[in-house]
């Protein structure tokens, strides 16, 4: 597979967006951005968010939604940029809305039932107009909080807690076609996890917890899983730290493959653009690189990015 660089230079990217006009919209975590990538390379702030921008959407609205974190502390030795534990300057984690006309931030969340949003990770919609997000929980020196799926509506007055906890900490989420189940990868032990969706914003089973019931998959070795992106098949297509690439799930039967991806041990995350959705977007975080190839299979379209 040939990969392709399209910008460098970036301060830890993820929550890549393939826009229509050849673009990709992502976040850079350390430079507190959502940011452009314009097809011939030039990098553009579009908004300054504060905290940790990681995850990014659009909304039905037109307006980019974004998980924030709330910040880490960074570890810039060694030529690469690496994330650490909490910001000393945190104060929790929050879910964001930004105008593309404009640049205009507007913090729409920050708790769910009283219990402040510890550290929002990554997001999809669903064809209601609802998204689904994960929260990773946020690591201290000597403890950390768990991590969580939840759901929420554009409107600002309804967000709901669906899977808790989540122990290792909920990273990628994902919506399969018809948004018949929802997705999410446990970071540090490099496991998938699937629960089927009765109704928008309400999973089918009662007993939601990340455990043996909802385990679908995960890569073998020391690996770990960061954020995903559906093929149309249904396929699960997870980012993959260690031995840095994509690690292909078929949700149905577990089986594996694994797409190597150049240099960088932190390969953070994948979406899908272009006319027939076979490009392939995909950010290499501590090189802080954004890269494209050719997909040999379509990716599955996201419901508001046209």
């Amino acid at each position: 597979m040939e990969f392709v660089e399209l910008a460098s230079g970036l301060e830890f990217p993820e929550g890549p967006i393939a826009m229509d006009d050849g673009s990709v919209i992502l976040t850079e975590i350390a430079r507190q951005t959502l940011t452009r990538v314009t097809p011939d390379g030039r990098v553009e702030v579009v908004a300054e968010t504060g905290g940790g921008p990681n995850g990014a959407a659009i909304g039905p609205d037109g307006h980019v939604w974004i998980t924030n974190n709330g910040g880490f502390e960074w570890d810039r030795s060694g030529g690469r940029l690496l994330p650490g534990g909490q910001a000393n300057d945190y104060t929790s984690g929050s879910i964001q809305r930004v105008s593309l006309e404009t640049g205009a931030v507007e913090t729409v969340y920050t708790e769910c039932d009283g219990i402040p949003l510890k550290g929002p990770n990554d997001i999809v919609f669903d064809a209601t107009g609802g998204f689904w997000f994960s929260d990773l929980g946020k690591n201290r020196e000597f403890d950390r909080d768990l991590g969580a799926l939840y759901y929420a509506t554009t409107e600002g007055n309804h967000i709901s807690r669906a899977v808790f906890p989540i122990p290792g900490g909920a990273n990628g989420v994902g919506l399969a076609p018809n948004d018949t189940h929802v997705y999410i990868a446990e970071t540090p032990t490099g496991r998938l996890f699937g629960w089927e969706i009765a109704e928008p914003g309400v999973l089918a089973q009662d007993n939601a917890a990340a455990g043996f019931h909802a385990f679908i998959a995960n890569a073998g070795g020391y690996t770990l899983f960061d954020s995903l992106a559906l093929e149309e098949s249904g396929n699960v297509c997870v980012a993959t730290i260690g031995p840095g690439g994509v690690t292909v799930i078929n949700p149905d039967t577990g089986e594996v493959e694994h797409v190597a991806v150049g240099d960088d041990p932190l390969t953070t995350n994948i979406c899908f653009g272009g006319a027939d959705m076979h490009t392939a977007y995909i950010t290499l975080s501590t090189t802080g690189r954004l890269i494209s190839c050719q997909w040999p299979r379509p990716g599955l379209r996201l419901h508001f990015n046209a």
